[in-house]
């Protein structure tokens, strides 16, 4: 008699009973390690992944089934109640990196578990797409057919301002063979045109999934990825999470701010992506025109078409301009003008900052250590030294740089008239910001008015977000002679200004990544900020930081914001589950916030 028989005749005789760990759906760190329940033979087909609804506590809670065995014990379990929806939400090995996600960005098992699961109960048949596919075939076409064939799981990184073209080739042979394919894009406007755009190659298979549609229409979308259906997904953050049978990912513009989650648990897109690529085998394809370090630092296989990223910028030395001048400058008045009346133009205006010039020397407020900008008072938010008067020639007069969308409109319109006006507004000369590029281009023009306040920004990123944003703003110059970007700044010779000239942002990323080696800043050392309005927590934080460097607490908008610093911080945040779980139980509010982006 065969060992399955003798278990199925032992459990109709009541000797073997099947036992499912269940994690509750409490965002508590005392439950991760689930709750022990009979499995009743009329559900005798729940396992791993499953939903289920369980007795706690005197009433029903959704639950999440996280391994499944059996037991000969006589000890009375309480039996599951029910099975949510007809199809599991995660298999074993997603389950892998799941457990990864939580630990790493201090969230408890039950959060984690929760982002996998479709909005709606999932229900219903996935549809299969017979794909007849006939698209150009490139460089990515060879790397997506290498990962879906041979379990390649190493990510590749696509230098370009226009992918979609060879995102498109990447796809191809992955819903060929039947995988799904998940592509998140930063902004619901993004993820429309780019499901409009790939809907033209693979028709009824890409189905949008982003918070704008409706609660049925992305559980639907969240079943189409449960089974082997060669299905497209596109969606923004919550869709890293899904899928039982992907094949390939891919991530447009990874180093967009919008992939970070404000929220609990703070994850980033891209690492969880990461990890599922490595865990679950499937591939993993970012794109952008200048690559985080993070992504750099993961072993990407850099691609690209061509040497130059973006078109050609020339930058304007406002250094010495006098304040008569306008916001704008002779320079890119005069480049605007002489574009003729049948071309645009659009005019980004960063946002505005405490970045001041000397009235004497015209020379920008810098702090000498650290090269950040200097507020009113003269003080760096990032190294924390003063600086009352100017390091370059004494004074003390000083003058704020930088304008406001209004301002800019104002100053363009005394010279060209009704030509100009805000973005969206169908004038020939557009004026936005970062917001306004998700829609902008191309054009023959683009001008960038004095982002220093970018680039001089407190914050160990500053540069590399500032060449990635002016960099998007270049790219949405049309190709063609006599196009271009007019970069209009009081840092004409700083390096990032270089890098833009060249169009080529590696050499500069590879110094950037040598600098956080040095400083042992993400991604080759790591960093969580706490924020609690906990009265006292400072001696559990020390505690749980042991072996790392604990920096704080200073007040940040009515709460207590700690620092941990150090290369590993694995063990700290175990540690750390305990020490947030009992300031919650308190009554405090607790965040933590893993890699931040603004520090």
């Amino acid at each position: 008699m065969g060992a399955d028989r003798r278990a199925a005749e032992a459990q109709r005789g009541g000797h073997l009973k099947r036992i499912a760990q269940v994690v509750p759906d409490v965002p508590s760190f005392s439950v991760d390690d689930g709750f022990s329940y009979e499995i009743p033979a009329a559900l005798e087909h729940i396992d791993v992944g499953d939903l289920v609804r369980i007795p706690l506590g005197g009433r029903r809670v959704r639950g999440y089934v996280t391994s499944v065995s059996t037991s000969t014990s006589d000890r009375p379990l309480r039996p599951i109640a029910a099975r949510t929806g007809t199809r599991g939400i995660f298999t074993p090995t997603m389950l892998e990196s799941l457990r990864w996600a939580a630990t790493h960005y201090v969230a408890p098992l039950s959060t984690v578990l929760g982002r996998s699961a479709p909005p709606n109960s999932p229900r219903g048949e996935p549809t299969a797409h017979d794909q007849d596919i006939h698209v150009r075939e490139g460089a990515l076409t060879s790397w997506a057919t290498r990962q879906v064939e041979e379990g390649r799981t190493r990510p590749a990184f696509l230098l370009s301002a226009d992918p979609l073209e060879d995102v498109i080739g990447a796809i191809a042979p992955v819903v060929r063979r039947g995988r799904n394919v998940i592509v998140g894009a930063p902004t619901v406007r993004e993820a429309g045109a780019t499901a409009a755009a790939l809907r033209e190659a693979f028709g009824d298979s890409v189905v949008p999934a982003t918070g704008e549609d409706s609660p049925a229409a992305r559980t639907r979308a969240w079943i189409q990825l449960s089974e082997p259906t060669g299905s497209v997904v596109v969606g923004t953050r919550e869709v890293a999470f899904w899928g039982r049978a992907i094949g390939l990912a891919v991530l447009l513009d990874e180093g967009r701010r919008a992939y970070k989650a404000p929220g609990t648990p703070t994850y980033h897109v891209r690492e969880i992506l990461r990890r599922r690529s490595a865990i679950e085998r499937f591939g993993l394809l970012l794109t952008g025109v200048v690559p985080t370090s993070e992504a750099l630092a993961s072993g990407v296989e850099v691609m690209r078409e061509r040497r130059r990223i973006w078109p050609l910028v020339d930058v304007v030395d406002r250094s010495g301009a006098s304040s008569a001048d306008g916001p704008v400058g002779d320079r890119a008045r005069h480049a605007i003008a002489a574009l003729g009346s049948g071309a645009n133009t659009f005019v980004l205006v960063p946002r505005r900052g405490d970045t001041r010039r000397c009235a004497r020397c015209r020379q920008i407020r810098r702090c000498p250590e650290c090269g950040s900008s200097l507020d009113e008072s003269g003080s760096c938010a990032r190294c924390e030294r003063a600086y009352p008067a100017c390091t370059a020639c004494g004074g003390r007069v000083f003058e704020a740089i930088g304008a406001s969308v209004p301002r800019i409109v104002a100053d363009l319109r005394r010279s060209f008239g009704p030509d100009a006006g805000a973005a969206g507004s169908g004038a020939r000369i557009e004026v936005g910001t970062e917001r306004d590029l998700v829609a902008a281009g191309p054009f023959d023009l683009v001008v960038i008015i004095e982002p220093d306040t970018l680039i001089l920004a407190p914050t160990y990123r500053a540069e590399e977000e500032a060449l990635r944003l002016l960099a998007r703003a270049a790219a949405t110059a049309k190709p063609g002679r006599g196009r271009r970007a007019l970069v209009v700044s009081h840092l004409a010779e700083h390096r990032v200004m270089n890098v833009l000239r060249h169009g080529d942002p590696m050499p500069f990323m590879e110094v950037v990544q040598a600098e956080r080696a040095r400083a042992g800043l993400p991604p080759v050392g790591e960093l969580l900020a706490i924020e609690t309005d906990a009265a006292s927590a400072h001696d559990a934080l020390e505690h749980a930081a042991h072996g790392a460097t604990l920096l704080g607490p200073v007040a940040q908008n009515g709460r207590q914001r700690w620092l941990v610093q150090g290369a590993d911080l694995r063990s700290v945040k175990v540690r750390l589950r305990a020490v947030v779980q009992q300031l919650r139980d308190g009554g405090a509010r607790v965040r933590v916030d893993v890699d931040p982006v603004d520090l």
